[in-house]
């Protein structure tokens, strides 16, 4: 059996053996390996995004938490690489990082075979870039979670024209365009709606206050008239 194979069966033999534990030891006398080779496996699953948990001492091992697991999916590899194709595109973007931890749980939950002819299919697939290009910066990590507890954020941003200052933001939504990717929020220096480039973040931290509930429609009342604000939908 080879690596990506195994890897696959690990994931299904701790889904199915869950929430009982299974030793190292137990696991590597049924794929014919050492225990150090089970441990290097189930590292890469972990650092994948797999959501298995360990035990040490005596009566320990691993498991797996089924309800933050997919079953094998019937994705084709055709379908996976246009994913990844999509996902590759979100850097610089909310939730960049998420999108990579995504991808790898679709292609671990794929079958063997199918997980192979994809990751065969995507060394097909090329992008052209210029050299002198650096990747898109990432978005902040304290912005997603502003976002998603709806906090006030405590901002260090440089402007346009290379102005630096802070300010304490309440975060509404982020908000993409051609040219990147833009935080709208409250700002309590101006007292006012601002839309912030996130690539011109430099510092953001989180604070404890919870940031009143305003609505995502009025900011966004100054957008030329030739655009239009569409949220993102799961169809």
């Amino acid at each position: 059996m080879n690596r990506t194979d195994r890897l696959y069966a690990l994931v299904e033999e701790l889904r199915a053996c869950a929430p009982r534990r299974v030793s190292a030891r137990e696991l590597a006398a049924r794929y014919e390996v050492s225990v150090r080779t089970i441990e290097r496996d189930i590292g890469a699953l972990q650092q994948a995004g797999v959501p298995i948990f360990a035990d040490v001492g005596r009566g320990g091992g691993y498991t797996l938490d089924k309800s933050r697991t997919l079953p094998p999916l019937n994705f084709t590899p055709a379908e996976a690489v246009a994913l990844a194709i999509t996902l590759s595109r979100a850097g610089g973007s909310p939730y960049s990082r998420a999108a990579r931890t995504a991808l790898h749980k679709i292609v671990a939950a794929m079958s063997a075979a199918d997980s192979a002819s994809a990751r065969e299919l995507a060394q097909r697939v090329r992008f052209l870039t210029p050299a002198e290009v650096d990747d898109p910066a990432s978005v902040p990590a304290v912005l997603e979670e502003a976002i998603r507890t709806r906090r006030v954020v405590r901002l260090t941003y440089v402007d346009r024209t290379g102005t630096e200052t802070e300010r304490d933001v309440e975060p509404v939504t982020f908000t993409a365009s051609g040219n990147g990717w833009y935080l709208t929020a409250w700002c309590r220096m101006r007292d006012g709606s601002r839309i912030f480039r996130t690539d011109r973040v430099r510092r953001a931290a989180l604070l404890e206050e919870t940031a009143p509930d305003r609505p995502v429609e009025a900011m966004h009342d100054d957008i030329p008239s030739d655009y239009t604000v569409r949220p993102l939908e799961f169809i």
